[in-house]
């Protein structure tokens, strides 16, 4: 059985990867594990038992807090809450806190909203950014505005660069939801109609799965995000699946510090990233 973190900080906007993951479970059978970091702060003058001490009822109280509110989300969808777990952990650093649970506990997928605590006012937060550029563990970022609905439809963008290793993975996330699958390809003047034929074969075997092929030339004068968004405007995906190669940064250049980072898809679809290494 697949599991999923799922992280929160208790504000309204976080509630969104709760609702992603939530859907997600009831399409199919999921292990969820929403998780909480916290930072409590203690006065400097205090002695070592005393401090820990009141971490160790700050724990207890935000684990309530926590149990509370998964409760509620569950309670307000009218579903009979399956087997879940809640975790707190305390941390000054919640992508740290996030990444190192997420591995030593050998999750699947780690679910984020892309808002938070709503102070980043970018789109996607800097706890999601950084743990997209750098956990092991794949990334479902969930825009806050998402609306709790049904996954029928995976957009995939590939560059068949590694295809016949990101199939296999796209499929495997697809499958179990009975979702489908829309592959977009980009193509540039370099690649002419036997070469993409060729690779449409090669997917296909690849694959054991129905995919919709979406072969859109780019525009010359629109960047790859403007490219995208057509796409997806046309296409109309419940979520999308991408792979990034974190060492290059390629998902902070292109969805963070680019000018195109209202980029609209963002605010509406659930996004899955890969890391590509």
């Amino acid at each position: 059985m697949k599991k999923i973190l799922v992280t929160t900080d208790f504000s309204d906007n976080s509630k969104a990867g709760l609702l992603f993951a939530i859907q997600m479970a009831e399409q199919s059978a999921l292990s969820l594990t929403f998780f909480n970091a916290c930072h409590i702060l203690t006065p400097t003058a205090w002695n070592f038992a005393k401090i820990d001490a009141h971490e160790n009822e700050q724990i207890i109280i935000t684990q309530k807090k926590l149990e509370l509110f998964v409760q509620q989300i569950y309670n307000h969808l009218h579903i009979t809450a399956t087997t879940y777990k809640c975790i707190v952990v305390q941390s000054v650093m919640p992508q740290s806190a996030i990444s190192d649970f997420a591995e030593n506990n050998k999750f699947d997928f780690i679910c984020i909203s892309t808002r938070g605590a709503g102070v980043v006012d970018r789109l996607l937060g800097t706890n999601t950014g950084n743990l997209i550029n750098h956990s092991a563990i794949p990334v479902i970022a969930v825009p806050f505005k998402y609306n709790y609905t049904p996954i029928v439809s995976i957009l995939y963008a590939a560059d068949f660069i590694n295809f016949k290793k990101e199939i296999p993975k796209v499929v495997a996330f697809a499958k179990p939801l009975l979702a489908s699958i829309e592959l977009l390809h980009l193509t540039t003047i370099l690649e002419n109609a036997d070469h993409l034929n060729s690779i449409k074969e090669a997917v296909k075997k690849v694959a054991a799965y129905n995919i919709n092929f979406n072969l859109t030339a780019r525009s010359p004068n629109d960047s790859l995000i403007s490219d995208i968004e057509t796409a997806i405007k046309k296409i109309k995906p419940s979520m999308i699946i991408l792979f990034t190669n974190q060492n290059r940064g390629w998902f902070e250049k292109i969805f963070i510090s680019s000018k195109s980072a209202e980029y609209s898809f963002k605010a509406k679809v659930p996004l899955l990233v890969f890391n590509k290494s």
